[in-house]
């Protein structure tokens, strides 16, 4: 039988892995950088990098448009749940043609986890006035509908028929919701957040600009609101916000009606 979870595809065979795991990545991806099905370039150097170690209940996959590019258009990091379910940790699509950040490194180059360790200020505010949201080291694919398409064709293809998602910051998870995700955990907290940014809102008046983060812009863009939460606005870290989505199903979840991108 074919394997149903992370752990199990680990275990296969190198090119049975990873041809299971190049599932996820979307054809238009695919179209857009002219990449070869095989996902190597003319040299045969390996565009699609893969941590997988036998064993193991995770895996990271890095697809490059070029080799030794400093960034991948496509970054997934996945694992199994404690009951054998699909669960996101990160997935993230870069815009090779667009400025780079470096919100998720240091001057002396120590990693910032995406600026949820430590903080590289100077590149998060012209990352701001880019208009890019927190944790972006470039602008994105515009390519997430794609995206779910694939991942759900993944899905089907291992037994399953949901899968769970961890958003990384407060803009993820409205932009999940928007396609189609419910939550599992963190339903509250982003009701208690939306109202927070309301107009009589008690988050309201410290948008005060006594950083570039806390714009009162937040009050109705999604992008600021996030900028501002990164900031500590909140008073604690954006966290303990679990997702699924059901495939082929749209969930109806809105915690942020009326309020634009």
């Amino acid at each position: 039988m074919a394997p149903n979870t992370i752990m199990g595809i680990n275990n296969l065979p190198i090119m049975e892995k990873r041809e299971i795991y190049a599932r996820l990545i979307p054809p238009v991806l695919v179209d857009r950088f002219n990449l070869s099905p095989y996902l190597v370039d003319n040299e045969g150097n390996d565009l699609l990098l893969l941590n997988y170690p036998s064993g193991s209940s995770s895996t990271e996959m890095s697809l490059y448009h070029q080799v030794k590019f400093q960034d991948p258009v496509l970054y997934g990091h996945l694992t199994d749940t404690l009951n054998g379910q699909i669960h996101v940790l990160l997935y993230i699509l870069n815009n090779p043609d667009s400025p780079r950040f470096d919100v998720d490194i240091m001057p002396d180059g120590s990693p910032t986890k995406f600026g949820t360790y430590r903080r590289n200020i100077n590149a998060e505010i012209a990352a701001l006035k880019a208009g890019l949201a927190p944790g972006q080291i470039r602008s994105g694919l515009r390519m997430l509908s794609e995206a779910i398409e694939s991942f759900e064709s993944f899905i089907l293809s291992v037994k399953h028929d949901l899968y769970f998602v961890e958003p990384l910051y407060y803009h993820n998870a409205v932009i999940f919701e928007r396609n189609g995700f419910d939550y599992i955990s963190g339903k509250r907290l982003m009701k208690r957040i939306n109202d927070g940014f309301s107009e009589t809102g008690d988050l309201v008046p410290m948008l005060d600009l006594s950083t570039p983060f806390r714009h009162p812009k937040a009050v109705n863009s999604i992008r600021f609101r996030s900028w501002a939460i990164h900031d500590g606005i909140f008073g604690e870290p954006f966290d303990g916000v679990t997702m699924f989505k059901q495939v082929g199903k749209l969930a109806s979840i809105t915690t942020t009606l009326g309020c634009q991108w």
